[in-house]
């Protein structure tokens, strides 16, 4: 997302249908599992579920835009290769 962007409530804003709004973010939720470089701009989006404006669904769209020009970028889990869930953790409180 561009940092010249900034997303708010923007209560004066013009309202867009939230069905498909809500389509786009959960479709896009189920690709950040490949797709990680997302997930921030994404979050930010689910943000304004409940109170949809135009300049929330086209970051949104932006988002789709960035998708198709960055087809071949994301991360593959080849089926032949066993993965190990490694995990490290400081539980030293004192």
């Amino acid at each position: 997302m561009s940092t010249s962007r900034y997303l708010d409530v923007d209560e004066k804003g013009v309202v867009v249908e939230h069905t498909k709004y809500k389509r786009l973010i959960g479709s896009l939720l189920y690709l950040t599992t490949n797709r990680s470089n997302i997930m921030f701009s994404l979050c930010l989006c689910a943000r304004y579920q409940s109170n949809l404006k135009e300049p929330h669904y086209s970051v949104a769209k932006r988002i789709l835009k960035y998708l198709k020009g960055t087809i071949d970028v994301g991360l593959w889990y080849p089926s032949e290769v066993s993965l190990n869930l490694v995990g490290y953790s400081n539980f030293d409180f004192t």
